[in-house]
């Protein structure tokens, strides 16, 4: 959707998931990546992990952007999301597939009831997805019984769902399989497309972010673990061979 810009990915492979973790690591985690990429020159930050966004965003925002340059802005992926979910849910029941440490952080919930007061939110945590998708095992026989029984789970938490957000950005390479094995009739939302249609109408209203960005359509990537591994798992989401280098964040 914006491919004219340069891109920075970050990724902390070496240390997830961040899913089971408590929320003073995620915080640290994710403080010490926002303040790496801030000195490869970012000055626009997408925490595009819902657990970071659940567990660290609030507080990097409110607590350590004004000191680190409160020039700079750090944003997250839950909010971007749950705007769309009163246009989509017709019974006004909406279920949340995600990690262990989103659904404990309430965050869905939080963020739907703000908005759209009326709506019901069920939670599920789906604990071997994420493993699944780094290990490469999205498409193998076992992971139909981690994703079949996740997604009966929450199902017979309240029959009246009609639209299920998946909370992790790993869960779209899962797809596949979770409209599989998903009750017909069932809106399924990922969340790339809205994240992406967010961050072009914020850089339209942020002028003074949107001219700090450099448009050339360069994309890098970093990672905290071996570089053929991250290739590897990152040839299943982009479809293609990138070039990556390997950073510490420690």
């Amino acid at each position: 959707m914006l491919p004219e810009y340069d891109y920075i990915y970050l990724g902390d492979n070496a240390r997830t998931p961040y899913g089971t973790r408590s929320f003073e690591i995620v915080y640290k985690f994710t403080l010490q990546a926002v303040n790496k990429l801030f000195e490869m020159g970012c000055h626009l930050v997408i925490l595009a992990c819902n657990t970071a966004s659940a567990k660290a965003l609030r507080s990097i925002q409110i607590n350590d952007l004004p000191n680190i340059d409160p020039h700079r802005r750090v944003l997250g992926v839950i909010r971007p999301t749950v705007e769309c979910i009163g246009n989509i849910t017709k019974s006004r029941h909406v279920g949340v597939l995600a990690t262990t440490g989103t659904i404990k952080s309430e965050s869905y919930s939080l963020e739907i009831h703000k908005l759209f007061p009326d709506i019901q939110v069920s939670g599920e945590s789906c604990l071997m997805w994420v493993p699944l998708v780094e290990n490469n095992e999205a498409h193998s026989p076992g992971a139909d019984y981690f994703i079949r029984q996740h997604i009966h789970n929450l199902m017979n938490k309240d029959h009246k769902i009609d639209t299920v957000i998946l909370g992790c950005t790993h869960y779209p390479l899962l797809i596949h399989k979770i409209r599989q094995y998903m009750p017909e009739g069932i809106q399924v939302v990922s969340q790339g497309e809205y994240v992406a249609t967010a961050l072009k109408d914020y850089l339209s209203r942020h002028s003074e972010i949107n001219e700090k960005c450099t448009q050339r359509g360069i994309c890098t990537f970093y990672t905290t673990e071996a570089e053929d591994k991250f290739s590897e798992s990152a040839c299943v989401f982009l479809n293609e061979n990138i070039n990556v280098h390997k950073v510490s964040l420690e």
